[in-house]
């Protein structure tokens, strides 16, 4: 996988949560989406639980609620949605401040607000205490599909490169005194982003020429071998197995 790779979700530390492999973090992760999908919607307390023990990976990883929080801002669009959903769904309907709304948009809105936030807080969770490298390494411990993990690690690894590319275009514009005010030079940004294509497809067929003089042959080698221990393993899914109890709770009571 080559070199490390850090991304602005990433916060640096020494945590209990920061030790763990990066497979164990992914399984933990993907069990607690899954429970919390599984969890009822009337079952309102369940879900101040599951904040509760998010709450609790946070604290264990050092993660202060501010850098938390800010970067939930991702699911704004999801909470939008949401709040359109009483006015729109059909069904039984109830006076709120005077406004009509539909039982079941309530309670489709507060499921997708509580499930959406609850997710996302986990994957922000996961992104702030595994770099990218390590969850690619996860990845392919978990036997995901490698061609899609060469696929995943590419696209990280080449990102930047293509970003700076447009960056250097845009400063080769301006020089030239190209200013972008209006529809009549869209022209010209559609010729940059052709130009943006070609170099980065004619890049693209440079790296695969030379890993294949290097001996590729459809698989990259494993050069971290990462593995846990069955009490990483445990710690790790500590937060999915209390997740189910809450869930199989909402279900009973």
């Amino acid at each position: 996988m080559g070199a490390g790779h850090a991304h602005k979700l990433y916060r640096h530390g020494h945590s209990p949560v920061h030790g763990l492999p990066p497979h164990t973090k992914l399984a933990a992760v993907f069990c607690f989406v899954i429970v919390v999908v599984s969890t009822p919607r009337e079952a309102m307390w369940a879900f101040a639980l599951y904040v509760v023990l998010l709450a609790a990976v946070a604290y264990a990883a050092r993660v202060p609620a501010g850098f938390l929080l800010k970067r939930l801002l991702i699911e704004i669009p999801f909470v939008a949605f949401a709040v359109l959903m009483p006015f729109v769904a059909q069904g039984e309907r109830v006076d709120v401040l005077g406004m009509s709304l539909s039982v079941n948009g309530l309670w489709g809105a507060w499921n997708v607000l509580a499930k959406g936030t609850l997710g996302v807080a986990a994957s922000v969770l996961l992104a702030s205490t595994t770099e990218l490298r390590e969850l690619l390494l996860g990845l392919q411990r978990l036997r995901l599909p490698p061609l899609l993990v060469q696929i995943a690690s590419f696209m990280i690894r080449y990102g930047d490169v293509i970003t700076d590319e447009m960056r250097r275009m845009k400063i080769a514009r301006e020089s030239r005194g190209f200013e972008a005010s209006g529809v009549k030079h869209w022209g010209v940004l559609a010729k940059s982003a052709g130009a943006l294509f070609i170099r980065s497809y004619e890049r693209g067929e440079r790296v695969h020429l030379a890993m294949v003089s290097r001996g590729y042959a459809g698989s990259m080698p494993v050069i971290d071998d990462v593995s846990a221990s069955r009490a990483q393993w445990s710690y790790a899914l500590t937060l999915p197995c209390a997740a189910l109890v809450v869930c199989l709770l909402g279900w009973l009571l």
